[in-house]
């Protein structure tokens, strides 16, 4: 009997997942849970276990293929002796379900085109960059063309238009066309791929990395972000932090650090101003229930946003509790699906590298970011009066789609006003 192993869920808003690495091969003996593969998504790696015993009959998605959530990666022949029925099933999904309805959602690759297989990332990318599939040679199983095939398909094209600039310069100019037209086109022309020297060290791009780069370039594309910045007196929240962290690193394990303070400034505000946290939904605006922040973790090749769930319902060891765990659980590779899903705004802590200002990109589809910058003594004028303070920027990238400056103003007024209220009785637990 052939089963069908289908890419998971790995995450509330996921829709795809990279396959990263197959970990088995046509022919292998897999038990229950033995893993198949790796999948990787924007913010997190799993391993995809096998749902039934048996022997991997078809891997139907490559390494470094975009697969969307439910589709088959590989079908695997079980040991019962149903060897008609799987016979016909077989025969349905890979042929007659396509003849009857070949575009479909419930084909395996969307449908055939000149006796391939292509996936609906392949034929999505072929139509985007108009390129020619009777001129890719596909790599996949069977001849089949992957996207990995496509993407090598532009690099070249590129390099070719890359190298044939400099006689196109030399050309008399041709004015005569529409001035207007051509700036478009120049506009929408893709750059040019840098030509490595001699001496220059090239890297292969990791699909975590291709994974955050493609996500960000959409963040930046779809959502018109605008920035603000408030300049906020942290002098009170130093002084009880300095105060609490010798009996908090004692008592609770863990160092108190200043983030879990500003969070919860942060989701206080956001109970305030709820369309801080929401969501564009093109015809509509969902202004979301949960408040769930994203935290930005970094390791030294990627970067990873765990989510602290329900974060207004915890009191300032929650939150520290919260953070100290998904940061040790990302920088061990332990992050579950669950960990990275759900988030509804996004807290930034760029300051914990001494960074004063920055302007952060907006982790789609939440409506904002917020920037925590580092805190650092500088002179103030207070009531006429020079005085030495704690100062920290606070920055917020806004999606201007759902939010204006108004809102977004009042918001971190309140924030600032939340730490600069903070005193030496405030309670933590």
């Amino acid at each position: 009997m052939i089963v069908h192993i289908t890419m998971p869920q790995l995450g509330e808003s996921v829709t795809e997942g990279i396959l990263g690495r197959w970990l088995v091969k046509p022919g292998d003996q897999v038990n229950v849970y033995d893993p198949l593969c790796e999948v990787i998504t924007d913010k997190v790696n799993a391993e995809v276990p096998s749902t039934v015993a048996g022997r991997v009959a078809e891997l139907l998605a490559s390494e470094n293929e975009a697969v969307p959530v439910g589709k088959v990666i590989c079908t695997i022949e079980t040991e019962k002796n149903e060897e008609e029925s799987a016979s016909a099933e077989h025969k349905e999904t890979f042929g007659e379900k396509e003849k009857a309805d070949p575009g479909s959602g419930g084909t395996l690759f969307g449908k055939r085109e000149a006796g391939q297989r292509l996936s609906p990332a392949v034929l999505k990318l072929a139509a985007e960059k108009k390129i020619p599939l009777e001129k890719i040679r596909g790599t996949g199983a069977g001849g089949r063309i992957t996207r990995k095939d496509l993407l090598l398909y532009l690099e070249e094209r590129e390099k070719t238009k890359a190298n044939v600039l400099p006689d196109e310069v030399s050309k008399p100019p041709v004015r005569e066309l529409n001035a207007a037209i051509g700036r478009e086109e120049e506009m929408t022309k893709p750059s040019p791929l840098p030509v490595a020297a001699l001496g220059d060290v090239e890297i292969d791009v990791t699909p975590v990395r291709r994974t955050i780069a493609e996500r960000m370039v959409r963040s930046k594309h779809e959502a018109p972000h605008a920035w603000m910045m408030i300049e906020v007196d942290a002098t009170n929240l130093v002084k009880l932090r300095n105060g609490l962290k010798e009996e908090f690193k004692r008592r609770e394990g863990f160092n108190l650090t200043y983030l879990p303070f500003f969070i919860k400034a942060v989701v206080e505000a956001l109970k305030e101003f709820p369309m801080l946290n929401a969501q564009w939904a093109k015809d509509r605006i969902i202004m979301k229930k949960e408040v769930n922040i994203s935290i930005a973790v970094a390791t030294d090749d990627a970067l990873f946003v765990p989510v602290i769930k329900r974060a207004d319902e915890k009191s300032v060891l929650g939150l520290a509790r919260s953070i100290e765990e998904l940061v040790r659980k990302t920088r061990e590779g332990r992050l579950a699906p669950d960990d990275i899903s759900g988030g509804t705004f996004t807290v930034n802590n760029t300051g914990s590298f001494g960074s004063v200002l920055s302007m952060p990109i907006i982790n789609s589809p939440q409506a904002a970011i917020l920037s925590i910058e580092a805190i650092v003594k500088r002179p103030v004028v207070i009531e006429g009066m020079i005085a030495v303070r704690d100062m920290v920027n606070l920055t917020l990238s806004l999606d201007h789609r759902i939010l204006d400056g108004l809102i977004c103003g009042r918001f971190m007024q309140r924030v600032k006003e939340k730490i600069e209220a903070i005193r030496p009785e405030m309670e933590i637990y």
